[in-house]
């Protein structure tokens, strides 16, 4: 039987003594309920479940054996884990302390040296791929062994608005780090730089930042998919995985902000940082044409032909542009020196497109000049941008050759136009119906002047999605089938047809078969006779967090009537939903699929906004397509009546 529980004061951990002498166990030898639930991770960022005291008598520890380990486990009222305490190497002593959220492990501390002190901390299912290490057994990480990109940032994020210098060292590219990626060596020495002195630079960006303090918290990441630059590529023999001008989207005290981060590379199963992270101060966001190290591979393939017969004007241009791109200032840098750098390398673009040989080179570095213009335009970075780009067509309209660089040009001057016109008529209503009629209006003619560029599907969901927010159902229902039409097999086409699917969808069955957040099938057959409330939303989603009390009021007090909700997320991060739910009592089923606003769940119905709410009554028939929280209010009673 158990002849001992004895506890050990371990930093925030109790160790717990095991002295196992048989199979056979009673409910004396094991610890109380509230004895094992006083249990703490060594790690302060774990959510999990944490019983109040009142339902610990509705809770139990039993004595566990699997295999060669024992060890107890703690039920909760329904029966389902809390915590489990493991002894894995049959010498009686704790080094498993495990802990649970909604039934499944989450969070695991173990001392793998089995010297009674914590080593290695993992986060685990639904709470990510973290594993720790901690090398002095302080109680902090002083390695990782597993990180994603997005809990890179996360972590990272945490640890600034805390000012912990070490916790942002751990997640740093080191001089090793870098040296592995056999990288030349002034690009290495640039990433060396970038992360030498980590702390002193962390201070410098936080001692003047508002957009990140200590009442900031991370909500999600912002990224590309990620980049491979192959091992023939400059790299030594190893490919290098990177995600590029990664963001990380933060909220403080109720606005959002953004912290950029750079690239991340991946060193083994860890993604580091290979810069400081930098808050985004203001509303602008000064877009980095490319990564250093995409920069480096970039201008490796553009000045490999040198020996094919580039001429000597050209291989110096690339070397200018090569050169321009690696010493381009930081996120941070002041107005003058982002609109010195991004006029230098106009300049320098415009000379390639000139000394270009061929029509696909031409385009090729067209693209980049109408790309980098058009993101300096939208962020402030370079005041003669929109002019530039106005030059550019003008001079294109004179090359019947260049239809399509043309309509690319056309399409973003409008889009700049439009976006610098609504910050000038923000406050005014009147001004800015006169705006958004001006916007619809390019595009319908954008759409006419060249229906076979590559921008007129997004045109014309532009189009279709003005009108329906403005109660235009015709005009948008118009444009939904003209892009349906067209463009059938493109993103915007498949989310036109869900759009028409949903704008007719009252009277009609509402169809509707996926995986709930706990990876289990649902259709909503399973719901049949009842009425139900399909909400589309994510986390992000301000209205959908100001509607959940009246929400949740309404499932309590109808729920016993037949009345049911299911949830359908659209966030890009899974990670954040379960919180979310915790956090806000969220009881109903929820529905997920990677993707967001692009998931098939989305484009399903052509989702194009959150949260959008579907009432579907006991036939399964859809009652409203966008009912509100007040009809709802008002309604449900009559409807719940009627059999």
């Amino acid at each position: 039987m158990i002849a001992l529980f004895r506890r050990v004061a371990l930093w925030s951990v109790w160790g717990i003594i095991l002295g196992l002498s048989s199979a056979t166990a009673i409910a004396a030898d094991a610890p109380s309920v509230k004895t094992a639930l006083s249990f703490k991770p060594v790690q302060k960022n774990v959510e999990y479940d944490i019983p109040e005291p009142d339902k610990y008598g509705d809770c139990q520890v039993k004595v566990e054996r699997r295999g060669k380990t024992s060890g107890w486990v703690v039920l909760g009222e329904a029966g389902q884990p809390l915590r489990r305490f493991i002894d894995t190497n049959n010498d009686n002593v704790v080094d498993q302390w495990r802990y649970y959220q909604n039934g499944i492990e989450v969070y695991r501390d173990q001392d793998t040296n089995f010297n009674s002190k914590v080593d290695q901390s993992r986060w685990i299912n639904t709470a990510g791929t973290r594993w720790g290490i901690d090398k002095n057994e302080d109680g902090k990480i002083d390695t990782w062994r597993v990180l994603s990109a997005e809990e890179a940032t996360q972590e990272a994020v945490r640890a600034m608005i805390n000012l912990d210098a070490e916790s942002l060292l751990a997640l740093m590219m080191t001089p090793d780090d870098i040296r592995t990626l056999g990288l030349p060596q002034d690009v290495s020495g640039r990433l060396i730089e970038q992360t030498t002195d980590a702390e002193k630079t962390m201070r410098e960006v936080l001692s003047g930042s508002k957009s990140l303090t200590p009442q900031s918290k991370w909500l999600r990441f912002d990224g590309s998919i990620p980049h491979t630059i192959p091992a023939e590529d400059e790299t030594g023999g190893n490919d290098i995985m990177l995600y590029q001008n990664v963001l990380a989207i933060v909220d403080t005290a109720g606005k959002q902000g953004f912290v950029r981060f750079g690239d991340l590379i991946r060193i083994g199963d860890v993604w580091k940082l290979s810069q400081v992270p930098q808050p985004v101060e203001g509303d602008s966001i000064e877009i980095a044409e490319s990564s250093l190290l995409m920069q480096r591979a970039v201008a490796s393939n553009t000045t490999a032909p040198t020996s094919a017969g580039l001429s000597p004007e050209m291989q110096k241009l690339l070397e200018d542009l090569q050169k321009l791109d690696q010493n381009s200032p930081s996120p941070v840098a002041g107005r003058a020196e982002l609109s010195k750098y991004n006029s230098q390398r106009v300049a320098l673009l415009r000379q390639i497109i000139a000394q270009s040989s061929t029509d696909e080179e031409r385009e090729q570095w067209m693209r980049q000049l109408i790309d980098g213009l058009t993101a300096a335009a939208q962020t402030g970075a370079f005041a003669d941008a929109l002019p530039q780009l106005k030059k550019l067509e003008s001079d294109l309209s004179k090359d019947r050759k260049s239809t399509n660089m043309l309509a690319s040009v056309v399409y973003r001057i409008n889009l700049v136009e439009y976006n610098l016109q609504l910050q000038k008529s923000a406050s005014d209503e009147k001004l800015l119906l006169q705006v958004q009629n001006q916007w619809l209006a390019s595009l319908e003619d954008f759409v006419k002047k060249y229906p076979g560029a590559e921008d007129v599907p997004d045109a014309e969901m532009q189009l279709a999605m003005a009108h329906e927010f403005s109660g235009k159902m015709t005009d948008a229902l118009k444009w939904y089938s003209k892009l349906k039409t067209d463009h059938p097999d493109s993103p915007s086409g498949r989310r036109a047809a869900g759009a028409i699917r949903r704008l007719n969808l009252k009277g009609f069955p509402f169809e509707l078969v996926s995986s709930t957040l706990n990876g289990e099938k649902f259709s909503m057959s399973q719901l049949e006779g009842r009425v139900v409330l399909v909400i589309y939303w994510a986390t992000w989603c301000q209205p959908c967090t100001e509607d959940l009390p009246q929400i949740r009021a309404l499932y309590e007090q109808y729920r016993s009537q037949g009345f049911e909700i299911v949830g359908v997320n659209l966030d890009t991060e899974p990670d954040l939903i379960a919180p979310y739910l915790k956090e806000y009592r969220v009881p109903w089923v929820q529905l997920f699929e990677e993707g967001g606003l692009d998931s098939p769940l989305a484009s399903q119905f052509g989702i194009i906004s959150v949260p959008t709410m579907f009432l579907v009554g006991r036939d399964g028939k859809v009652l409203d397509r966008g009912i509100s929280v007040g009809d709802l209010k008002t309604g449900l009673p009559d409807i719940l009546k009627a059999k």
